[in-house]
């Protein structure tokens, strides 16, 4: 039994036996590569949310009508990869066997390769929907496997070939894009052919992680490596409403908000509303 987090993402407040989905945040980013900062990320959304309206108008639904658990942010090994993708591996471990979906909030793109490992070992048909701006599909970055550069990489490396569809991507080395085209399905700059892909998945099982860089840098600056040319606001909502929606997500995170690069605020804003529809669609 999980513990209720004293400080929620808005009205987050379920008893944990009734929840259906239950948030965690994995406040980590030693191996960005960039502009750290994301390790803020989870604390900055869950605070911030006091700044938006339980309702959504997008759905017609409010916050305060579902069940949903907060507990609040796991205590990592900043120094050890291995240590802290252990620990989200066994947070999302206890969450999926109570019978409820994991909802993570980063922290840097890696903290999804812990979840995964616990959701590919629930669920062995399991598929993943990527958006993102970069591929994050190399095998190693400055020397370590463990990177949020090979995130991706190292989820293939649990689920095989064809079971990862990527969307939004505008950057990574060529060696990247190459052996992508052969283990897993890549759609460059938009999100042309997602409702293809969610088709396909009817059924099955699916892991969303959604790395908010996928957005323009101009909506949003506060992320460790932002990519130029990237999607609006508008088009992520209605792609977020057709994977949740349309397909059996069994868990998610939202990854790689870095607070303190935008003092507007308007990022983590951006966020919050992201994290909100999220909910409301699962």
């Amino acid at each position: 039994m999980l513990k209720k987090n004293i400080e929620t993402f808005l009205s987050c407040d379920a008893e944990y036996d009734q929840a259906k989905i239950v948030i965690f945040g994995a406040p980590f980013d030693s191996t960005t590569s960039y502009r750290p900062g994301c390790r803020f990320g989870s604390r900055a959304i869950r605070s911030e949310s006091i700044g938006l309206e339980t309702y959504s108008p997008y759905l017609d639904k409010d916050i305060k009508e579902v069940q949903v658990f907060d507990s609040g942010d796991l205590e990592l090994c900043f120094g050890d990869s291995q240590l802290s993708l252990a620990a989200i591996r066994e947070r999302t471990e206890i969450i999926l066997s109570d019978g409820k979906i994991p909802l993570m909030l980063g922290g840097e793109h890696l903290v999804t390769a812990g979840a995964v490992e616990a959701v590919a070992k629930r669920y062995a048909d399991l598929n993943i929907i990527h958006f993102d701006a970069h591929a994050d599909l190399r095998d190693s970055f400055f020397g370590t496997q463990l990177s949020h550069a090979c995130v991706l990489r190292r989820c293939w490396d649990m689920i095989g070939d064809g079971r990862i569809f990527q969307f939004g991507i505008r950057s990574g080395d060529r060696e990247e894009f190459i052996w992508g085209k052969s283990h897993v399905s890549t759609r460059k700059f938009d999100f042309d052919g997602l409702k293809e892909t969610v088709a396909s998945l009817k059924g099955k099982p699916v892991y969303f992680t959604l790395d908010l860089d996928v957005l323009d840098p101009s909506i949003m600056s506060g992320t460790g490596t932002p990519e130029a040319g990237g999607v609006s606001f508008s088009q992520l909502l209605e792609a977020v409403f057709l994977v949740c929606k349309d397909t059996n997500v069994v868990g998610c995170d939202v990854t790689e908000l870095a607070p303190d690069y935008d003092t507007s605020g308007v990022s983590t804003a951006v966020a919050c509303k992201i994290v909100r529809e999220l909910i409301l669609c699962l």
